[in-house]
């Protein structure tokens, strides 16, 4: 029996389609014809100029005062903050129908006119990183500063980096038609690709999307497996020539503003984005490394649960035992709810808004990007989730996931705007945990085969979170590196990269086929988030090792952990996690998150043996 057959809240043998599930966004606006659009942009040029009226070279200034700051910093945070809306409401709805012309003409001009607005306001973080040092720490020291110390303190980590306000201005202007175009086109291209997807069997291929085809690498018969796989190479082969110019443009820009702005190294802006150094990213990057030998014993079980002489890049996530199973929206629902509820109310109340007020968006159809995201718009609107819910059990942990990120979101509206959400890598913190709390509840119902392939799938969903993804960034450095060393790559050159990097991670456990080779084309984080990738390593083995520390403290971790999420992005990552214990310097600590997922292969590989003696 499925693993899922014994859970009663799951439906069986019943065809099921994607859920009708589409959120409500009126608590930004309407519809794009929304005459609130038109007044919130008019509302805030008035703002803007004013502010820079008032505030001109009163911050880069011996005279500046504590509470003339405060006051500038609470005028622009209220600016800030209404902005977000019609840009995120745009956003958002480009994410759903990528294909309509109208949206993304919207879109585009959200966008014009959100680069207005910045560079009138621009002069203020400009002066607050020129201000002495001086200055500025005896300011800190005023209690009426005490809620912005951190944005302060982050703002100034890149007064090394800062250029002229001509020059900013520059940057910022042509940033519509250089970075913010070349992600469009790259969303607009994959979202809107048609994949010709011959199934076995079938008379004469279908269309389907990428989602629909990525999905399908997933299904029980290894046939539809290949069947997917060539649909999705063949599909991107046609797009190659451009994903290719596009990502080698963008290596390019990043190259020149890091010139520019004097960055060490390719992700040295993103580790001041994410309020990590170096030694500690490194750090973090060689432990995975180290580790990817848990990869390889995984895999050889798993070749041998599966009867194949040989694992390849269509079987990396097969499910174990073939069955026609499937999750209903409702039943997902029930599972996810019910998980969060064991170990807090509050994270349990907190994720039944988003059903009970049309917060999530779920249904798959065409013109919808890939993917799944929480967007935390503003704490005085609420959270959202996207997805696209095809009732298979990786979509409940995607729910899961993505509701992790919802619930840190509605936690975290007790701070203002700029303290509202946190760095990338904390960003991972409830969104993981929430998996793990799933992950425990259907494996508390399950019986031997049943946990085999829970374990299975989680093993596999930390691999792809932790490995995967430091494999990722390291292809992204080799790319950044060889793009200013050599000049534009191949689509060859990448394709050698990718296979390397993600290859080295399996070892002769799994052998990536040729056709693997350019699949880095689809991933839209190497295209409109540099490095944004170790993130997801660090979040998913700081939530193991937090996770461990939970269950040995008891329920009173719960509401410390509660109130962590609470913090939202007010402190640093480094100071957030000491609010719970965690020291993330420590080696031993992250030594931690590998030792648990070695609990877990090692629990893996026990019920293999189990099962192998209990069928005989």
């Amino acid at each position: 029996m499925p693993f899922w057959g014994l859970i009663t809240f799951m439906e069986s043998n019943i065809a099921l389609e994607s859920p009708k599930v589409r959120w409500d966004l009126s608590a930004l606006f309407s519809g794009l014809d929304d005459p609130k659009i038109e007044q919130t942009w008019q509302q805030a040029t008035e703002s803007a100029e004013g502010f820079a009226l008032k505030y001109r070279g009163k911050i880069n200034s011996p005279d500046l005062t504590a509470q003339t700051l405060a006051s500038a910093i609470r005028e622009m945070e209220s600016l800030y903050n209404e902005v977000a809306k019609p840009m995120g409401f745009a956003s958002l709805q480009f994410a759903t129908d990528s294909g309509d012309p109208k949206i993304g003409a919207f879109m585009q001009k959200q966008r014009e006119r959100g680069t207005g607005l910045s560079v009138t306001t621009m002069f203020f973080e400009l002066e607050l990183q020129a201000a002495p040092s001086e200055v500025i720490d005896a300011l800190l020291k005023d209690e009426v500063l005490a809620g912005y110390s951190h944005y302060i303190q982050a703002a100034r980590m890149y007064s090394a980096h800062r250029l002229s306000e001509p020059e900013e201005i520059i940057l910022e202007e042509m940033a519509n038609t250089g970075s913010r175009a070349w992600v469009r086109l790259f969303e607009e291209l994959t979202a809107n690709q048609v994949f010709k997807l011959s199934k076995p069997g079938a008379e004469a291929p279908i269309d389907a999307t990428q989602q629909e085809v990525l999905t399908l690498l997933r299904d029980p018969d290894r046939a539809t497996r290949q069947a997917a796989a060539d649909s999705l190479s063949a599909g991107l082969k046609e797009l190659e020539r451009v994903l290719v110019f596009n990502y080698n443009n963008l290596l390019q820009e990043q190259a020149v503003e890091d010139r520019l702005r004097k960055f060490e190294f390719p992700e040295h802006s993103r580790h001041l984005s994410n309020e990590l150094d170096k030694p500690t990213v490194d750090r973090v990057m060689r432990l995975c490394k180290q580790n990817y030998g848990l990869v390889k014993r995984f895999y050889d079980v798993k070749r041998q649960i599966l009867g194949l002489p040989e694992l390849t890049h269509i079987d990396r996530y097969a499910p174990l035992f073939e069955t026609e199973e499937r999750v209903g929206w409702d039943s997902a629902k029930e599972i996810v709810l019910s998980a969060f509820g064991t170990f807090s109310g509050t994270l349990e109340a907190k994720a039944r808004e988003f059903f009970d007020e049309n917060w999530i968006d779920a249904e798959a159809r065409k013109g919808k990007q890939g993917g799944a995201f929480c967007a935390y718009n503003t704490p005085d609107t609420h959270p959202v989730v996207f997805q696209s819910y095809q009732n298979k059990m990786d979509d409940v942990m995607t729910l899961a996931h993505e509701l992790g990120h919802g619930v840190h979101a509605s936690l975290s509206r007790e701070q203002t705007y700029l303290n509202f959400q946190g760095t990338l890598p904390l960003a991972e913190l409830a969104s993981t945990f929430g998996e793990m709390l799933v992950f425990e509840k259907l494996v508390s119902a399950a019986n031997l085969q049943d946990k085999l392939a829970l374990y299975a799938d989680k093993v596999e969903g930390i691999f792809a979170t932790v490995f995967r993804q430091s494999a990722m960034f390291s292809f992204e450095q080799r790319c950044h590196l060889a793009r200013r060393a050599e000049g534009e790559l191949t689509a060859e050159q990448f394709a050698e990269i990718w296979q390397d990097e993600q290859q080295s991670m399996f070892g002769s456990s799994v052998k990536l086929g040729e056709q693997h080779s350019m699949w880095w084309t689809y991933i839209g984080h190497f295209i409109f988030a540099p490095f944004y990738v170790y993130a997801y390593s660090f979040g998913e083995l700081l939530v193991l090792s937090l996770y461990q520390m939970a269950k040995a403290e008891g329920p009173s971790f719960a509401d410390k952990y509660v109130d962590l999420l609470k913090l939202g992005g007010s402190r640093t990552p480094h100071e957030l996690m000491e609010t719970v214990g965690v020291d993330l310097n420590s080696e031993a600590f992250w030594l931690g998150g590998f030792e648990a997922m070695e609990k877990l292969v090692s629990a893996f590989e026990g019920l293999w043996a189990e099962y192998q003696a209990s069928i005989k």
